[in-house]
């Protein structure tokens, strides 16, 4: 990000670490100067996009024009001549999906609930005029209320012809697509969004896809036949509906009037799903408008007229983030920005250093799913763009798996038989699997990968200079103590800016302390290290590559052309009740089923 770019975003907003990446984008935790609240900032780039562009409009568009409980809120749209930034709503809960992994499947009770928020979101979009078209669990998050926010409108549809009109657009994931979608005939986006939903209230209640095989012209075929098992768990209700939703003939399907009062849907409910907005764009609180004009000092009626306008620039974001705040009971109030730290970060635009262990308000946070990234089109979707997702940023030494281990292919191959990461893409002189109790450096070329691990407590002093001049002569010490005495006052400051407490270098020393949650896995190991080990273990045997710093891993997977096929972040942290080891695990790229297999791997090798 340039300077220019980072400046006018620092404007409005406090910049933390990379909580989402994808072909494009990046997404980023970030916090309002103003209100102080959490958003999430999806940063793209302009020349990047090229033929997505027009993807990434019809997304704004939309996201501009929908206003629900249940669909996650643009706040703040800016444009600069390189980037596009999207500011959204956080959902600190991360993806539905990750919810799924940690469950295995759902119990009928739990998947009603989600699903019920699902049909209300659908409902509502359908009647506004849209269809949604891609429809899956990676495209649901879960806020800090627990209630699921539908995210990813750049693949939607608005017929000018109305919600009837038939479209033509092969898009989606194939595992969620529609038979109509497959075999090339027009179709109608609402009915297409039915079965798109069966296969994901499936997905709750299973575990795993109706449809699914590694091939995905396999996939394609049993979508057109329209045949699925049912476990033995399902009851007969649920059975039923999934049977109403994945009906081969579009004509056949329920539709989603039919689903508000559902007999399923209304187990334990008194009331039908409500689809109705909570927040109509067209109604203001008063409130939020006071505040709002104090702050300014500006009459209501000029305040008024400026939100109304929804240009979604910072007065828009100020109101909405406010009506945000009060809707979840807290105190509504405008702060004025510390003008000092703005500057000093503005002054530090140049530093792109992510702060894993960053804090906000000094209270800590755990590090969710991404908000929303692009899906591009790859061999594992059927978008009629080509993914243009480069690698991880070559920021330090990736770890390399034995390059003669035996392929785990049932984890890591993808629905098109992507095989996992080709040691032959890389010298054969790379290290495999270094412990965290090993600091064996192999420096090579920086533009490189290479397989260098370092113990975590040399983590904290990444800039460090060798003092220890005991077998030194006195005219060697002089000699040492003049080049560096200068050296090392500059290297002060620079340690001082980019590890501004020990609190946060002692980060790396040890696991962090982090509350249960549901992308949290509690293991049976009491060792930090030895769990640390273990997990590197199963990384190599599935030809993971890895990059480790302290107790965070960042792990990618690639495909059989060297393309990176998969991005996550596993790290060992420290639960404080009860007082165990665990695993927190962050899917930022690829294909969710993949992840889910092998995170599977990882957590039952490491005996949760």
């Amino acid at each position: 990000m340039s300077v220019g770019d980072r400046e006018e975003i620092l404007k409005y907003y406090e910049l933390h670490e990379t909580i989402g990446t994808g072909g494009f984008a990046k997404v980023k935790l970030g916090r309002h100067l103003l209100t102080g609240e959490k958003v999430a900032i999806k940063i793209m780039d302009k020349l990047a996009l090229g033929d997505d562009l027009p993807r990434v409009k019809t997304e704004i568009d939309a996201m501009k024009n929908l206003s629900h409980q249940h669909i996650c809120q643009l706040y703040h749209v800016i444009e600069t001549s390189k980037k596009i930034f999207m500011v959204l709503e956080y959902c600190p809960g991360g993806e539905l999906f990750d919810y799924i992994i940690s469950k295995d499947h759902l119990s009928e009770e739990e998947a009603r609930v989600f699903f019920r928020q699902i049909v209300s979101a659908i409902a509502y979009v359908h009647s506004q005029g849209y269809a949604h078209r891609d429809l899956k669990p990676e495209n649901l998050l879960i806020d800090e209320e627990h209630n699921l926010k539908l995210i990813d409108f750049g693949l939607c549809a608005k017929p000018k012809g109305g919600l009837d009109y038939h479209l033509n657009t092969c898009c989606g994931s194939p595992a969620y697509a529609a038979p109509e979608l497959i075999q090339g005939k027009a179709y109608i986006g609402s009915e297409a969004d039915i079965w798109s939903m069966g296969v994901l209230l499936y997905a709750l209640l299973c575990g795993y896809l109706p449809f699914d095989d590694d091939n995905v012209m396999a996939v394609y075929r049993k979508i057109m036949r329209g045949k699925y098992s049912i476990p033995k768990w399902l009851s007969p209700s649920s059975t039923l509906l999934l049977n109403q939703m994945l009906q081969v003939d579009p004509k056949k399907r329920i539709t989603v009037k039919h689903l508000l009062n559902h007999p399923w849907l209304m187990q334990g409910y008194s009331d039908a799903v409500q689809w109705q907005s909570k927040y109509p764009l067209g109604h203001l609180d008063e409130d939020c408008v006071t505040e709002l004009s104090v702050f300014h000092k500006q009459s209501r009626e000029s305040i008024l007229e400026l939100i109304s306008e929804w240009k979604y620039d910072q007065m828009s974001a100020t109101y909405l983030l406010l009506q945000s705040k009060k809707a979840r009971g807290k105190h509504i109030s405008l702060r004025v920005p510390h003008l000092k730290g703005h500057a000093s970060r503005t002054q530090s635009a140049g530093l792109e250093h992510s702060r894993h262990d960053a804090q906000l308000d000094g209270t800590e946070f755990t590090l969710s799913t991404p908000v929303t990234r692009k899906m591009a089109s790859n061999k594992h979707e059927i978008k009629e763009n080509v993914d243009t997702a480069s690698p991880l940023s070559i920021e330090s030494a990736f770890a390399l798996p034995a390059p003669n281990a035996p392929f785990a292919k049932h984890q890591i191959e993808t629905q098109l038989q992507t095989i996992p990461f080709q040691a032959a893409a890389f010298k054969e002189n790379q290290f495999t699997g270094v412990t965290p109790a090993e600091k064996t450096r192999n420096l090579r070329n920086t533009n490189e990968f290479t397989a260098a691990e370092v113990l975590p407590k040399k983590r904290c002093h990444s800039v460090e200079l060798d003092t220890d001049l005991t077998h030194v002569g006195s005219s060697q010490k002089k000699r040492k103590t003049k080049i560096f005495g200068s050296l090392e006052r500059s290297l002060d400051k620079v340690i001082t800016m980019l590890t501004p407490s020990k609190k946060k270098c002692s980060t790396r020393d040890h696991p962090r302390k982090l509350k249960a949650h549901y992308n949290v896995t509690s293991t049976q190991l009491l060792n930090p290290d030895q769990l640390l080990n273990e997990i590197i273990t199963v990384l190599s045997k599935n030809h993971v590559e890895y990059v480790q710093k302290g107790y965070t891993l960042k792990c990618q997977t690639r495909s059989h052309v060297g393309k990176v096929a998969m991005e996550f972040v596993l790290e060992v942290c420290q639960l404080s009740r009860p007082e165990v080891v665990g695993i927190r695990r962050q899917r930022l790229k690829g294909d969710v089923w993949v992840y889910k297999r092998l995170m599977e791997d990882i957590l039952s090798s490491c005996q949760v």
